[in-house]
């Protein structure tokens, strides 16, 4: 359920055990909660202590119902998440929507695995499919990432409830590559940072949680780069169908980002993966044990 306060904070813990009940009642196990606009009572910031108190009651009280909080516009995480494990998720840094406020350059989320994700799990709203937003904007703001770099998000950003943010039409158009999406798990058991160097590139490799599933990642900034990739993470001895979402060799976040392509071989843990990702692409593979 989203709870969107529109920063009237007062309103909304009047209303909070009210809210709360209803989620049980309904079967409702997790809240997305917003914070847009300047806090109410004035002079109240979203980062001073007041708020910082509301954040921590709206958490410990979620707590009480058994409900899990993705909480938007807060405070930045400092590990809470390790004392209050239903504090899911937070967004607090610049998420997938700013997108729409002018861009993002491709370079940032290279970025902020090494910054905003150390203090515990971001929703960054991932999976955009269609990245001309000048239908819902009054300017010409576009996504700046190909769909191979949107499904690569789902394993280097990490977040235990994540979400697939563009329109039910638009992955119509691309359901082969939605396929990712269904299949890629969103909590791990094991995570290896292949390749990185922050605000250029970033390689991980993460193990699902329970099916003990490898998926990889790999994301670019506005350079294109060629990424030979040694899979040593999987397990000695076994073979494995890997399914591979690349960019088509005439992509590219500016101007082509829809053009991928999806490849299959067998491979096992002493082989290397070859892949070229345009300016601000990625690829994303999933690997099935044969």
């Amino acid at each position: 359920m989203h709870h969107e306060t529109s920063s009237s904070v007062r309103n909304y813990e009047r209303h909070m055990e009210k809210a709360y009940s209803l989620m049980d009642k309904y079967g409702y196990d997790a809240v997305k909660s917003g914070y847009v606009g300047d806090i109410l009572p004035r002079g109240e910031h979203h980062y001073g202590q007041w708020m910082v108190n509301h954040y921590l009651y709206a958490v410990t009280e979620a707590a009480r119902h058994h409900i899990m909080v993705n909480a938007h516009e807060a405070v930045r995480p400092t590990g809470l998440c390790r004392t209050y494990p239903n504090l899911i998720g937070n967004e607090s840094a610049r998420g997938t929507e700013y997108q729409a406020f002018g861009g993002t350059t491709p370079k940032h989320v290279t970025i902020l695995p090494f910054t905003r994700l150390n203090g515990g799990p971001m929703d960054y709203t991932p999976g955009i499919f269609v990245m001309d937003l000048s239908t819902f904007t009054n300017n010409k703001s576009k996504v700046n990432a190909t769909i191979a770099n949107q499904l690569a998000l789902y394993v280097t950003m990490y977040s235990p409830l994540q979400m697939a943010a563009d329109m039910p039409e638009h992955y119509e158009k691309y359901m082969d590559a939605f396929q990712f999406i269904r299949d890629v798990a969103v909590d791990w058991s094991e995570s290896r940072y292949i390749d990185a160097e922050p605000g250029d590139y970033l390689v991980i490799a993460r193990k699902a949680k329970g099916s003990g599933q490898w998926f990889l990642g790999g994301v670019t900034d506005e350079n294109s780069r060629v990424f030979d990739v040694k899979l040593d993470f999987l397990e000695q001895g076994k073979t494995y169908e890997a399914t591979i979402y690349k960019d088509a060799p005439d992509a590219d976040c500016y101007s082509n980002p829809q053009a991928y392509d999806i490849l299959t071989e067998t491979v096992t843990s002493s082989d290397v993966i070859s892949v070229t990702a345009v300016p601000g692409g990625g690829f994303a593979v999933s690997f099935k044990e044969l």
